[in-house]
């Protein structure tokens, strides 16, 4: 397995509110695992609730857990620091509505388990680039009403606002994903940043690229700084490497 996480301020921003992990190799009973999160609530509380989201989901996820479901394992951990965030922001006024967006995943076997809150975005690169996250926010839930359409004026003008988050009350709702992968797929993962400037059709041919997966990852970035670089830009890209044997 081969991974590459980047993270950069973007053109316009004068702080970088995302927050990234990865690691190919164990993290307590988990095989690896990979995190993108992207604050919000002001500068120093933006800052901060990526930063407080990532760690402390790594701190949870070293401790080894007897309970075999990854998915129990996943919303466990998310549950308990969304809490703390919560109960931290309550006690500090300058903390006051703080939150993060989340998409983390890891492999087991052939295996790829998801969970996301908010709207940073997990694809996988299979015959095509597909979301398999689903973005909690005001507008694709107007999209999925029928009541606006997804690229109208109304949609790009309220495309950031976001209607589910960790941190900003005392539970949240996770949404869950696990899908079989294949020899040749790959994972992208990345915060609005990224997918508010490039479009999948550009995500796709830089991820085609013969490039190395380090080179790959820093050309996406590149493509959303040439694009404007309107917000902090953050890109996981995994390459699983499943074997035919393991199908």
């Amino acid at each position: 397995m081969e991974a590459c996480a980047l993270t950069d301020t973007g053109q316009k921003r004068s702080m970088n509110q995302d927050f990234i992990y990865a690691s190919t190799d164990p993290v307590g009973s988990l095989e690896n695992l990979f995190i993108v999160a992207d604050g919000m609530g002001g500068h120093q509380a933006g800052d901060f609730a990526s930063r407080f989201v990532v760690e402390n989901l790594v701190r949870f996820f070293e401790i080894p857990h007897p309970d075999r479901d990854v998915h129990g394992i996943l919303k466990e951990g998310i549950r308990k620091v969304n809490r703390e965030l919560y109960e931290q922001a309550s006690r500090t006024p300058e903390l006051s509505g703080t939150g993060s967006t989340l998409v983390l995943a890891t492999i087991r076997g052939n295996v790829l388990y998801v969970a996301n809150i908010g709207d940073s975005r997990l694809y996988l690169l299979r015959g095509a680039l597909e979301q398999i996250t689903k973005d909690h926010s005001y507008v694709e839930e107007l999209v999925a009403m029928g009541k606006l359409k997804r690229g109208s004026r109304d949609y790009l003008e309220k495309k950031n606002i976001i209607t589910r988050a960790v941190g900003v009350s005392e539970d949240v709702d996770t949404d869950l994903f696990a899908l079989k992968l294949k020899s040749g797929d790959q994972i992208l993962m990345c915060s609005d940043g990224l997918s508010n400037m490039v479009d999948e059709l550009e995500m796709e041919y830089i991820i085609r690229s013969e490039d190395g997966v380090e080179a790959r990852a820093k050309a996406l970035v590149d493509a959303a700084n040439r694009s404007g670089g309107q917000d902090n830009i953050s890109v996981v890209l995994v390459e699983p490497q499943i074997s035919e044997v393991s199908l």
